[in-house]
């Protein structure tokens, strides 16, 4: 065969598009000479003495994470109180420990503000050498850490905060996928829970406390939301298919213990008296698009954005056409709106977050990969050892502003090369029709998923008649790999 007629190299292709976007978006695809300097001493600030660390190494610390994670940033653990309490703990790398700030490592990950995960490439936030190694939570590895302590009693309310500076220690690497089949009794136990003594019924404990925390929060508004996520699986560097990535038991475990950590966390500075970045997800504008999606389900809401009544029509929807959810999520999650950062001093009323139904939030459970939540670790440093804040008010107002733009700007990344990715899969398609869902109307066009595969992409006609959440039938007209653009015409009714 011809050179000229090899199988595609989907990968390399697919990684020459991300740094191509990477630079496209103001982000830095590589570490500098000064970075690779720096790194040179990391070692040795990693082995810098424990200090006042609580030694917290015996507790049963476990990881759930992908099953190709390696920048591990937060472990687990759970422990039966009296009465029916269960206190559990989220122990969170001190990568300020290795990455000072002002220095040349911080100066990247203030750049970027957080790591990009594409298809081909993973663009991590500081050096490999840092958010895969020394400070990331490994197995068998003495780490520092900021650990969370918190008791959930059986309704679900958190008590008893402590934080503190301690040293842990990773007992078991397990998967989301492996530990959710487990604990649901489809699947075997994970072998590494089965050679760590205790390590099974502290797990089954931390999901006792997790659903506890789930029905306090849904109970209060939290949104059941089930979107669906693909991403392409390679074979010999060719994309073979996209692969749906589903919620399940772990992950919901993990979500609800790191929701409650980033809840004490942000508390803990107000009663500090300093100032916190928070997360925020304002009251949704287009409220009354949700209304209208409702009412076309016979659903009744109020005219006023209301997040317990949302939660309701969502449980009911779940509970009624569960195949077609994931669907009615996406329209709600576009209808939404977008997640912000912003400056909460002390005192001073701030909004919360509308979709987890939580009016204190602080990102803080990944700083091996999300800027802010390293800016809210040293935060709470500084607060421990009762010293001067890290950064002024007005700098921490900057850096809101900024980590939200770079935030939309990773986005933005990581939606193109997995948009190029799709193109390269439906690309032999052209000119077949698919059912789908609009997904976003508005003055720069009207887009438009598709069920099978899952891609998405934009209408070129009949974009006036049409809004978030309504079904369509379409053809596909034309895909551009490069751009990451996929291309539909709306379908006649008439046409079948």
């Amino acid at each position: 065969m011809s050179p000229n007629h090899t199988e595609p190299n989907h990968r390399k292709h697919l990684r020459q598009i991300a740094r191509r976007v990477m630079k496209e978006r103001g982000m830095l695809c590589d570490f500098s000479a000064q970075v690779d300097k720096e790194l040179q001493d990391a070692p040795d600030r990693a082995e810098e003495p424990a200090g006042d660390r609580r030694d917290l190494r015996k507790m049963l610390w476990s990881s759930i994470d992908n099953d190709d994670s390696q920048d591990l940033d937060q472990l687990t653990v759970a422990e039966a109180l009296p009465d029916g309490v269960i206190r559990i703990g989220v122990a969170v790398a001190d990568v300020d420990a290795v990455v000072r700030k002002g220095g040349a490592v911080d100066g990247h990950a203030r750049h970027n503000t957080t790591s990009v995960y594409t298809a081909a490439q993973v663009f991590p936030m500081i050096p490999e050498q840092l958010c895969y190694d020394l400070t990331s939570l490994n197995m068998d590895e003495d780490r520092a850490a900021l650990v969370v302590l918190m008791d959930v009693d059986a309704s679900g309310q958190v008590s008893a905060p402590d934080i503190c500076l301690a040293l842990v220690r990773n007992h078991a690497k397990l998967a989301y996928d492996a530990v959710a089949a487990w604990l649901d009794g489809i699947g075997p136990r994970p072998q590494h829970i089965g050679e760590v003594p205790g390590l099974e019924e502290n797990l089954r404990l931390q999901d006792e406390a997790a659903q506890r925390l789930r029905h306090r929060r849904f109970d209060h508004g939290a949104l059941t939301l089930e979107t669906i996520q693909s991403r392409p699986v390679f074979a010999d560097e060719k994309i073979s298919a996209l692969q749906v990535d589903e919620r399940n038991r772990a992950k919901d475990l993990i979500e609800d213990f790191m929701i409650a950590a980033n809840g004490v966390t942000a508390q803990f500075l107000e009663k500090r008296k300093r100032d916190s970045l928070r997360r925020l997800v304002r009251e949704p504008k287009r409220w009354e698009r949700i209304v209208d999606v409702a009412a076309a389900l016979d659903h009744h809401l109020p005219v006023a954005p209301d997040s317990k009544a949302l939660s309701a029509f969502l449980d009911e929807r779940h509970a009624a056409d569960p195949v077609s959810f994931p669907d009615l999520s996406l329209t709600i999650v576009k209808l939404l709106g977008r997640g912000e950062y912003m400056v909460k001093s002390p005192g001073v009323e701030a909004p919360g977050h509308f979709g987890l139904a939580v009016h204190d939030y602080a990102h803080s459970t990944a700083p091996n990969r999300r800027y802010p939540d390293l800016i809210t670790l040293r935060l709470v440093k500084s607060a421990l050892q009762g010293g001067k804040p890290p950064y002024s008010t007005q700098e921490l107002k900057d850096l809101a502003g900024h980590c939200t733009r770079k935030e939309d700007d990773a986005n933005k990344v990581e939606r193109q090369v997995t948009k190029s990715a799709a193109a390269m899969v439906i690309q032999s398609r052209i000119g077949e029709r698919f059912e789908g869902i609009i997904t976003g109307a508005s003055d720069k066009g009207t887009w438009v998923r598709v069920f099978d595969p899952p891609v998405e992409g934009k209408l070129s006609n009949g974009e006036a008649v049409l809004d978030v959440g309504d079904h369509v039938r379409v053809e596909l007209k034309r895909v551009d790999i490069e751009r990451g653009f996929i291309d539909f015409q709306l379908v006649p009714s008439r046409s079948g």
